[in-house]
C-alpha cells in the first residue's frame, strides 16, 4: 500500500526554515547541535574518502547547506572542484562564499531538489550527503537519487553519507528515541526536545540503515561500509 506522504513539509517550507538558519549552520561548533555526534561523522566521512580517492578531483555535497563537509573535505584533499547542490539559496551563497576562499578549483551551484538533479555520467571522485536523504520520501524517490549517485560517480568512487536513520523492529525504535529524547534534553530542556521530534515529525521520513545499505547494493554500489552509529544517526557509504 502506498504510503501518503501529503501531511509532511513540502520543499518551499523546508527551505523557508534552512533560508533563515545560515549563521547556525555556518558554524563548525553549533551548527548540527541536535545531531547526535556530528564533528565524529564529519570527520570519519572526509576521512574514509580521502583514503578511498586521495587523488579526488571532482567532489559532490548533496544538501550541502553552508558548505562545512566541504570545507572538511577540502582541509584533507586541497583544490577540489566542487559541486554544490541545496534547496537553500542563501545557504548556497554563503557555501560558495567560504569555500571559493579554500579551493583553486572550480565551484558549481545546483539550486534544485536533489531528486532533479541532472548529473554527469562517471564525473565525481567523492559525493558527500549529510542531513539531506531524511527529505526523501517515497521508495522510489530513494532508489532515483541514489541511482542518480551511482551512475555520476567514477568507476571507484564513493558516496558517503551521514544522516537521521529510522529503525526497523519496534521496540529499538522506542529505544533509541528515549535515547535521543533525553540527548535533546541535557542541550536545552524540555521544551527543545519537543521542537526538535516535532519538525522531525514534518519534515524528514527517514529510512533504516538496513534499508538504505541494502538499496546502495541494489543500485551498484560493490563494497559498502558503516562508519559510526549512535542512537539515531549513522555515518556510512559505499564504494563504486
Amino acid at each position: 500500500m502506498k504510503t501518503d506522504y501529503s501531511h509532511k513539509a513540502t520543499n518551499e517550507e523546508i527551505a523557508a526554515r534552512f533560508d533563515k538558519d545560515v549563521e547556525r549552520f555556518s558554524n563548525l561548533e553549533t551548527g548540527q547541535l541536535s545531531t547526535i555526534d556530528a564533528p565524529i561523522s564529519m570527520e570519519l566521512c572526509t576521512e574514509a574518502a580521502k583514503y578511498v580517492n586521495p587523488q579526488a578531483k571532482e567532489l559532490l555535497d548533496i544538501g550541502c547547506g553552508a558548505g562545512n563537509y566541504t570545507l572538511t573535505m577540502l582541509s584533507k584533499i586541497s583544490d577540489l572542484n566542487c559541486t554544490l547542490n541545496d534547496l537553500s539559496m542563501p545557504m548556497l551563497e554563503r557555501a560558495k562564499e567560504r569555500i571559493s576562499a579554500q579551493t583553486n578549483g572550480q565551484i558549481t551551484i545546483l539550486h534544485n531538489d536533489m531528486r532533479n538533479l541532472d548529473l554527469p555520467d562517471s564525473h565525481f571522485d567523492i559525493v558527500l550527503a549529510a542531513a539531506t536523504f531524511h527529505h526523501l520520501r517515497d521508495d522510489a524517490d530513494w532508489e532515483l537519487v541514489f541511482t542518480k549517485i551511482y551512475k555520476a560517480l567514477k568507476p571507484g568512487g564513493c558516496l558517503w553519507i551521514s544522516d537521521l536513520i529510522k529503525h526497523d523492529s519496534g521496540p529499538i525504535t522506542r529505544l533509541f528515541e528515549y535515547k535521543y529524547r533525553v540527548y535533546l534534553e541535557s542541550l536545552g530542556g524540555d521544551e527543545y526536545a519537543q521542537k526538535v521530534f516535532d519538525y522531525v515529525e514534518y519534515e524528514d521520513t527517514p529510512r533504516s540503515l538496513n534499508y538504505q545499505l541494502a538499496l546502495l547494493h541494489k543500485v551498484g554500489f560493490s563494497a559498502t561500509e558503516i562508519l559510526h552509529k549512535n542512537s539515531n544517526f549513522a555515518a556510512f557509504g559505499g564504494i563504486k
